[in-house]
């Protein structure tokens, strides 16, 4: 029993906690918070900052939301960034309704409402800008909530959150929420370095355990032996990786079976799946729950181990035989009768997005009710009201609204931003089942679900297909189980040829999601920072960046690892001594010998592509070709040629229509003609029906057995096999007199007769690779010292030989009247852009052409459609978009001799739409006979026209251009440009 003066004391401090803001705050929850939630609001409200690393669904934005409540408690602005335009738009209502309209605010690239209220939702770049232009809307600001801060990995726009982190005022104290990531200790490390005190709070919990399963045929299987949930896994490896070993979690035998064998039936039906499934739960003894979340008494079973497994030939490879795969309707009502609903399935493309849909309203799949869809029909008729009813044909609306009846939608980047915000808010009301949703989703939104489906385990990166990361995949499937409504989870992986459930072990119950900085200075952040603070002070900023940081950090491993390796060398010297000679000297010859080899059939294949090159400089239009490597590969047709260029890549037209540029790498030695097409003068290719005309012109020459040009039919066939064949001259090359020469000095060499010769040999061939090893490490020693500071000068050198940075008489570096217009212009082509301006290239276009040619700084075209040169609308246009090539061209050789990054090429294929968009033509007619989806055409607007409210806010560009690019933006921001669910909500 406690004494008086103790329960005295602990009164007090009840009474003392019950006055804080926390307790306050915490009497407005419905629930009481986690440790690590409350770990967080102790921080910040005892006056640190806090990074706060806790799992998807965790309820990390909590102590976001404190900070908003102190700030405002202490009569403090709060600004809470977010990295997508979504998602702050779903904070600006979560705070409206919160702290009141009147009190909150947002600011994205395109939106501002009520922007200098007490709480402010903006994106991240938002900030950025104000803090380099001096915003007088960042006077009284208290807290800055950085939400999915893990976004400074991204290699794109990750640098803007180290900036906003740098450049704060000392006084802000900052909430930082993240992920789960690896290194949470050392980007908190950094944050106390550069933010002062910040306490790190991690938090692996998942409220909601999640569970692991993989659909195999109709069967959904468990992942993992015993009842583990993701927690337990990664419990259970890391504990193993304790002991000395790298063990996951034992993983379903039958799974594994299946993986070795995939029998083509046979066997007994018997298995632990389907009497899991007849006992209506998970079959753990003693009872539990269903998949559905509710309450069982489970019947026990035997214990799951020896031949309740099944044996070869049994279970459920037994069971299925070789019908291993499922279709998607079939897998959504598997969901359903498991009470696995809502579901989000993973799908890497857009178009399988919108096939799915597809396949499962012709399966003619109902998830809803009667009721449900009079209330769908009613949200969607509320939304569609704001669109022209001459767009909902090219927008795809009344196969979008059908889904959404059945309660199923797709959410990707080409839907309109109406559409994705209308699919959100109907899932979030249970009322919308099934989303096939690409990675996008992933990110931020509150959108979480009983059950998240991944249909493949590899993506397509823009180059190749690769494999998704732990990191990515703990993102995907984070999204399952919804707090306060589900008492568990399910990730749900589709069995496909090649799975390897182990694998899929692997990336459940690995943590290896490392925070990796990708800042990297920009001309628009060298020419502010110069102007603020000056060259040398400025080179003392970046290198407080994360990035140096961590590149300071590694060098004390690297180090470490050079004296391992010099120490093993030495060794390796020792045993690949020979008595007869230099052993040495003789690995040494043989290596040459290798190199020298391999130079010689290097020397061949640049001879193939050279002729490649010259085959491609050869075509004319109206060739038809067959390609035979690539995504290209079969006929195509030449519709334009490229002979100025270097390594030429004509235009063609693919035999299923596709406008694509053909390269040298399409090709394995010259191109020849295989028939010809004659095509009219005037052609165009930028329509899907001028593409398939074509493509149908090709298919006629070919079947008719047309000769190619400058040929007969008879002796066409001969003069490409003789163009086709290659000859190199050999022998008495210099290449192979080399190779001639280090052979006989090979065989001459005392070592080559010793009788432990090989065995010498491969210590030696340790030694070099060892050796090559370390001198690698030894240039990232190098490169890593003062990395960001060294990449700065070479930006400054970019600058001043462009005119946009001067030195004074003392030699200090001051941006010109050129450099002070840069420091307003953001973007991936600031540079470029400055110089478009300084040259007057926009000065003489009407508002309509002026918005058409900003396209081209921010356009970033498919990587097939990359480099492809439309006819352009006009004449004027057309002159302006040769003088933007010919000043990056210009700019990419000064970067190039510099060993700076270059700057993306000007894209020219959004060009002709903003033109007719901008000049009042529908959405039909912008988009007709482009691949661009509406939500593409959405995004790219807004993007133009937050470049134009740039330009226009440069005080020194001349007046008449100004007053351009504000009636250019007038002209964009129109119809569906402009709607959006956002509303201000009532009180």
């Amino acid at each position: 029993m406690s004494s008086p003066s103790e329960r005295y004391l602990a009164a007090k401090q009840r009474n003392a906690e019950a006055r804080t803001e926390r307790a306050r705050f915490a009497a407005t929850l419905d629930f009481q918070m986690d440790d690590f939630q409350d770990q967080g609001c102790r921080a910040l409200e005892s006056g640190h900052g806090v990074l706060v690393a806790a799992p998807t669904g965790a309820g990390k934005t909590i102590v976001g939301e404190f900070a908003v409540h102190l700030a405002l408690a202490r009569g403090q602005k709060a600004f809470y960034t977010t990295p997508i335009k979504a998602l702050s738009n779903q904070k600006y209502h979560d705070f409206s309704r919160r702290f009141g309209s009147d009190k909150v605010g947002l600011l994205t690239g395109d939106t501002a409402v009520n922007s200098e209220a007490d709480v402010v939702v903006m994106t991240t770049e938002v900030l950025r800008n104000m803090l380099y232009a001096g915003s007088s809307t960042l006077e009284n600001l208290g807290f800055v909530v950085m939400d999915e801060v893990h976004y400074l990995a991204d290699r794109f726009r990750g640098a803007v959150w180290e900036e906003v982190i740098i450049h704060l005022p000392a006084h802000v104290q900052m909430a930082c929420l993240s992920a789960t990531v690896s290194n949470a200790e050392e980007f908190g490390d950094w944050l106390d370095t550069v933010r002062g005190s910040t306490e790190v709070i991690v938090s692996e919990h998942r409220p909601v355990p999640l569970w692991q399963h993989v659909q195999v045929g109709t069967e959904l299987m468990d992942l993992f032996v015993d009842d583990s949930t993701v927690e337990h896994a990664v419990d259970r490896r890391r504990r193993s990786r304790d002991n000395g070993n790298d063990d996951g979690p034992a993983v379903n035998p039958e799974l594994l079976h299946l993986a070795r064998s995939q029998p083509p039936g046979g066997g007994s039906r018997g298995g632990r799946s389907r009497e899991r499934f007849a006992n209506g739960g998970r079959g753990r003894r003693g009872g539990g729950r269903n998949r559905g979340g509710h309450r069982y008494e489970s019947h026990g079973y035997e214990s799951r181990g020896g031949g309740r497994w099944g044996s070869q030939g049994s279970g459920v490879a037994g069971r299925l035989g070789n019908n291993h795969r499922i279709s998607r309707p079939q897998m959504i009502r598997r969901l359903q009768s498991e009470g696995l609903l809502p579901a989000i399935t993973f799908i890497f493309s857009r178009a399988g997005c919108d096939d799915a849909v597809k396949q499962c309203l012709a399966a003619d799949l109902w998830l809803t009710t009667d009721q449900e869809r009079q209330t769908i029909r009613a949200v969607v008729a509320e939304a569609a009201s704001a669109l022209d009813a001459s767009d909902l044909d090219v927008l795809g609306f009344y196969e979008w609204r059908n889904g959404l009846e059945h309660g199923i939608a797709a959410h990707h980047a080409g839907l309109l931003p109406l559409f994705k915000e209308v699919v959100e808010q109907l899932f979030v009301q249970g009322l919308v089942k099934a989303v096939f949703a690409t990675e996008t989703l992933a990110l931020g939104i509150n959108m979480p679900a009983r059950s998240v489906v991944l249909e493949r385990l590899d993506k397509f990166n823009g180059e190749s297909r690769v494999d998704i990361t732990p990191g990515e995949y703990t993102q995907l499937t984070g999204r399952a189980g919804r707090r306060g409504i589900d008492v568990e989870g399910h990730a749900v992986v589709l069995w496909r040829p090649g799975l390897d459930p182990r694998m899929v072990a692997g990336l459940a119950s690995k943590r290896t999601y490392p925070l990796i900085s990708s800042f990297r200075p920009t001309y628009n952040m060298s020419v502010n920072l110069i102007a603020r603070f000056g060259a040398d002070r400025s080179r003392s900023i970046l290198e407080s960046s994360f990035a140096q940081f961590q590149a300071d950090r590694s060098v004390v491993g690297l180090a470490r690892r050079v004296r391992s390796n010099e120490e093993a060398l030495a060794g390796y010297e020792r045993s690949m001594t020979c008595h007869l000679g230099d052993f040495t000297e003789y690995a040494q010859l043989r290596r040459d010998l290798k190199d020298a080899e391999k130079a010689a059939e290097k020397s061949r294949s640049v001879a193939r592509r050279s002729q490649a090159g010259q085959s491609l400089s050869d075509l004319r239009p109206g060739d038809v070709v067959d390609i035979p490597h690539g995504r290209n590969r079969g006929y195509a047709v030449v519709v334009a040629t490229d002979p100025r260029a270097e390594e030429p890549r004509p235009v063609v037209v693919t035999y299923d229509a596709n406008l694509r540029r053909l390269g040298a790498q399409d090709l394995d030695g010259p191109l020849t003609p295989v028939s010809f097409v004659k095509l009219p003068n005037r052609l165009r290719t930028d329509g899907t029906k001028d593409r398939k005309s074509i493509a149908g012109w090709m298919r006629t020459a070919l079947q008719e057995g047309r000769p190619a040009r400058g040929t007969s039919s008879g002796e066409g066939g001969e003069s490409r096999r003789r163009s086709s064949t290659i000859h190199f001259a050999r022998g008495d090359s210099g290449a192979e007199a080399r190779i001639t020469d280090l052979r006989r000095r090979l065989r001459e060499h005392p070592c080559h007769g010793c009788s432990d010769r090989e065995h010498h040999a491969r210590w030696a061939e340790r030694w070099s690779r060892l050796r090559k090893d370390t001198d690698g490490l030894l240039r990232q020693l190098q490169n890593r010292t003062n990395a960001v500071a060294v990449t700065f000068d070479r930006i400054c050198g970019v600058l001043y030989a462009l005119g946009y940075l001067d030195r004074h008489d003392d030699g200090r570096l001051v941006p010109t009247p050129a450099g002070k217009q840069l420091r307003h212009i953001y973007g991936d082509r600031d540079l470029l852009l400055a110089l478009t301006l300084r040259d007057g290239v926009l000065d003489e276009l009407d508002p309509a052409a002026v918005a058409a040619a900003a396209t081209v700084m921010v356009y970033q075209a498919k990587r097939e459609d990359a480099g492809i040169r439309p006819k352009l609308p006009t004449a004027e246009i057309e002159r302006a978009a040769s003088s933007v090539v010919a000043l990056w061209s210009e700019l990419t050789d000064l970067e190039e001799q510099h060993k700076v990054k270059t700057t993306a090429e000007p894209e020219l294929g959004l060009v002709g739409p903003m033109y007719r968009w901008a000049r009042g033509a529908s959405l039909h007619l912008t988009i007709e006979d482009t691949e661009l989806a509406a939500g593409d055409f959405v995004r790219w607007a807004k993007q133009v026209i937050d470049l134009l409210d740039q330009i226009a806010s440069i005080s020194s560009l001349d007046r008449n251009l100004r007053t351009a690019c504000q009636r250019a933006v007038e002209l964009i921001h129109r119809g569906v440009v402009v709607q959006s669910v956002l509303d201000e909500p009532s009180e």
